[in-house]
């Protein structure tokens, strides 16, 4: 009996998703619980597994598109498995937890602990499970560790070099990665759809910094995490989405939905390509509660475990190209959303205080925002609150 594996529903938003790789080749017996294939859309990665054993057989290929629903794998079920093949676990605490009586391969050391399956997969790809590390209960290294250092062991295939004319540039040519195209579209969808224009301010972080000098060492014992500068801007922003309400809000058809929640988008780069995370009701929360989000999205998003509903909701955005060195840019909305702040490098430039010039570590601000719904004087006024904000920041420590 053949049984159909059909792409999965990531989101409401989302109609079609790319197959990123296969993990069983064709024709390949593969028992249930075991991940099939990955697939990519232009928010996340997540992997399938299969929900019975028997022989599997690819209805699609690397690369292609397929709409949510569609067929994407068979599983024979008549057919027999191997007989040194041993049955995967089904369930997430049998990945985790091996039974007592589950045999050890007479090559493993002993003092390893690992599941059956991760075993298993680690006999097929020859890694030496002493060499790799556990994060499963008690350090236990499951399958997902294998996965990973045999992705880290094989390098990626490098792009075929495409042979130019006589007398041309050397050039290389290589398809574009799901992901990228994904990203691609959404960007310039955004161009179409808003009417985006972009304002300009400097903020002079002096204060921001002596009072990280200071509080930093008692917020970190305190908290278990460091105080950066991304909870201050993020309070910034919410006092000024509270000032200037039409910058928290979105454009439906002919109508105007206003938030009255803030929920704010903190955009990093990963190796695939840009994602967005949200940390949840800033308004609530501690700055010390905001960093440790950051820091659990940051983990997450270097493991690749970020699931769609961590990226979904967010009304506002923040970008910092300053960690890369850009100077200056104009950032790109995050539709629906109507409004984006760029943030930039620190650079010690001469200013004017009081009629003097000093030195001073300043940093460009930009907000793009749609003007369709945000008029300038509102854009303006969002960013001097910004600016506000950040010049004075024990007002936000303090809540006031």
């Amino acid at each position: 009996m053949s049984h159909e594996i059909k792409i999965p529903s990531v989101g409401e938003s989302i109609t079609s998703a790319t197959l990123g790789a296969w993990h069983k080749a064709d024709g390949e017996y593969v028992h249930a619980g075991e991940v099939i294939l990955t697939i990519e859309t232009d928010k996340i990665t997540t992997e399938l597994e299969s929900d019975r054993s028997g022989a599997l057989h690819h209805l699609a290929a690397v690369g292609d598109e397929l709409a949510i629903g569609a067929p994407v794998a068979s599983i024979d079920e008549s057919a027999a498995a191997p007989a040194n093949a041993a049955p995967a676990a089904t369930a997430e605490s049998a990945k985790d937890e091996a039974p007592a009586s589950a045999p050890v391969a007479a090559s493993e050391s002993s003092s390893v602990k690992a599941t059956p399956v991760a075993r298993k997969v680690a006999e097929g790809e020859g890694i030496d499970l002493s060499r790799v590390s556990g994060t499963g209960t008690g350090g236990k290294i499951t399958k997902a560790d294998v996965l990973d250092a045999a992705s880290a062991k094989t390098p990626e295939p490098q792009a075929p070099v495409v042979e130019a004319p006589l007398g041309a540039k050397h050039t290389t040519r290589k398809k574009m990665s799901p992901l990228r195209r994904k990203i691609a579209t959404h960007l310039v969808n955004a161009q179409h759809e808003a009417a985006i224009l972009t304002t300009f301010n400097e903020v002079d972080m002096s204060a921001v910094m002596d009072l990280r000098k200071r509080l930093q060492d008692d917020f970190t014992a305190r908290n278990g995490v460091k105080l950066g500068f991304m909870s201050f801007f993020i309070k910034a922003v919410v006092e000024a989405l509270k000032s200037v309400p039409a910058v928290n809000g979105r454009i439906e058809g002919e109508e105007i939905v206003e938030n009255h929640f803030y929920d704010i988008g903190v955009a990093v780069g990963t190796e695939k390509g840009l994602i967005v995370p949200v940390i949840r009701d800033c308004d609530q929360k501690s700055f010390a509660q905001i960093e440790k989000d950051i820091v659990d999205y940051a983990t997450k998003a270097r493991d690749g475990k970020l699931g769609l509903p961590d990226l979904q909701g967010g009304v506002f955005t923040i970008t910092n190209g300053g960690i890369y060195g850009s100077l200056l840019s104009t950032p790109i909305i995050n539709p629906p959303q109507s409004g984006i702040l760029g943030m930039h490098s620190i650079q010690q430039r001469p200013v004017a205080v009081d009629g003097q010039v000093v030195i001073r570590p300043m940093m460009y601000l930009a907000l793009s925002y749609d003007h369709r719904l945000v008029d300038g004087k509102e854009a303006v006024t969002f960013l001097v609150r910004v600016k506000q904000c950040i010049e004075s920041p024990e007002r936000m420590l303090l809540g006031a």
